[in-house]
């Protein structure tokens, strides 16, 4: 009762004229996935990417291939 895993939902994610990013610190090396809006520069973070798996759940969960995705530092 009390010790049941929560169930993630993904709201559904308007994507269209966006790009997929990783946004990348130098120094404390955590990254985010979301994405990018080209003509204004805003950037939706979607999620904290800690591991492999953390990045494939992130291609898996938004459709994302992970050629397509733009890298910034």
């Amino acid at each position: 009762m009390f010790n049941r895993p929560k169930k993630h939902t993904i709201s559904p994610y308007d994507k269209t004229g966006k790009v997929p990013v990783i946004r990348s610190s130098i120094c404390t090396r955590e990254q985010v996935a979301g994405f990018k809006d080209p003509s204004s520069g805003k950037f939706d973070e979607l999620m904290l990417i800690r591991n492999s798996n953390d990045l494939m759940k992130f291609l898996s969960l938004y459709q994302v291939n992970e050629s397509d995705i733009q890298r910034e530092w």
